[in-house]
């Protein structure tokens, strides 16, 4: 599945796979009122919405956009008692394990129509019981390498203060406490890199709320979710899933028409998706000419050689340099003739730290530019 992606986790009929056919804009996963509709993980490829592109291609007259695009996993319910296999839960953490960054669609929105597999709607509840699986389930590793570690550590003594860390998270985890609000040293977070705790990747819980309590947010039940998630350093995003999927039977311009009436700047979606691809580290950077506006994928932290990389090898093998302009400055200097005469064109090597928002030309040795 890879780790840059997001998985979509939760009790059954919470509205994972609603909100995972509205996410692809078609009914690829099967939403039904039972638990466990969705057995093997639904895995979707989704656009990144960004509002940069089209004033580019507009600049460019480009035939073609093409939008930055993020993995979403619409992963089986978790149920109690998942961390000992139940609800064919080894089959669900092992999915859980295998994303980077954890979407938990928590149900906030009364009614009879759909069944709550614990018979009442308690969106705190529901938390704590996934989160104690996956408490659980770290738990049990977190065991297993101390046992291992222990044996070896009287003929390997570097091994010492992996074992010491590896004490001190069994400690918080025993306390039902997850490890992503746990803070780390350098030294720590490079012991640990090679286990994937699932309660160390990024949490964002996603509150399904009603339509009425989308505009005000004041419903007892998505205060205490939002106050449950600061203690721990998490987001919240709001989102009906049943309207987002009603999104999909209208025009853009009516969902504009339908935001605006409701004095909403985006819909839930947007800013899942956007809070999610920032959350897995990414970042985008933008070419554009004719043939196409593009923005690319690179993970935050990478350099212009290895977003050469991104668009084509070659480009990375033969680089000579890229010249780089800001987003806003080649919108205010209508485009990279204007931007370059009012010397906001900078020439920029292997080595550049890419920004989000840049845009960007590749040089290259075999035919001298890209």
């Amino acid at each position: 599945m890879g780790r840059l992606s997001c998985g979509l986790i939760g009790l059954p009929n919470v509205g994972k796979s609603t909100l995972f056919n509205a996410l692809l804009r078609h009914r690829q996963a099967l939403a039904s009122n039972f638990p466990f509709c969705t057995i093997e993980p639904n895995i979707g490829i989704v656009p990144v919405p960004d509002s940069r592109l089209a004033p580019l291609a507009q600049l460019s007259a480009s035939k073609k956009v093409t939008h930055a695009t993020m993995k979403v996993i619409d992963i089986a319910g978790l149920v109690e008692g998942a961390s000992k296999g139940a609800g064919q839960g080894n089959q669900f953490l092992s999915h859980v394990h295998e994303v980077g960054v954890l979407l938990h669609v928590v149900r906030c929105f009364e009614g009879d129509q759909i069944i709550h597999v614990t018979g009442k709607v308690d969106p705190l509840s529901d938390v704590e019981m996934i989160n104690l699986e996956l408490i659980l389930a770290d738990l049990q590793m977190v065991e297993r390498q101390i046992v291992k570690i222990e044996k070896q550590v009287k003929s390997h003594p570097e091994l010492f203060s992996l074992m010491n860390v590896m004490r001190n998270i069994a400690a918080r985890l025993s306390e039902n406490r997850p490890l992503r609000s746990l803070s780390l040293n350098e030294e720590e977070g490079k012991l640990l890199a090679p286990y994937p705790f699932l309660t160390r990747k990024r949490m964002i819980y996603i509150a399904n709320i009603s339509e009425e309590e989308l505009v005000n947010l004041d419903h007892p039940h998505y205060r205490k979710l939002v106050a449950y998630a600061e203690q721990e350093g998490s987001l919240v995003v709001p989102i009906c899933a049943k309207l987002e999927e009603e999104f999909d039977q209208l025009s853009d311009q009516e969902v504009e028409e339908y935001l605006s009436e409701f004095q909403m700047k985006q819909s839930g979606m947007v800013r899942m998706i956007r809070e999610g691809f920032n959350a897995l580290g990414l970042i985008t950077f933008l070419t554009t000419g004719e043939p196409e506006t593009r923005a690319w994928t690179l993970t935050r932290g990478n350099r212009a050689g290895e977003a050469a990389g991104v668009i084509h090898t070659d480009l990375q093998r033969g680089f000579i340099r890229a010249e780089v302009i800001t987003f806003e400055d080649f919108i205010s200097f209508r485009g990279r003739a204007g931007a370059k005469s009012a010397g906001k064109a900078r020439i920029e090597g292997k080595d550049y730290l890419v920004r989000d928002g840049d845009v960007m030309l590749f040089f290259h040795h075999s035919s001298g530019r890209q």
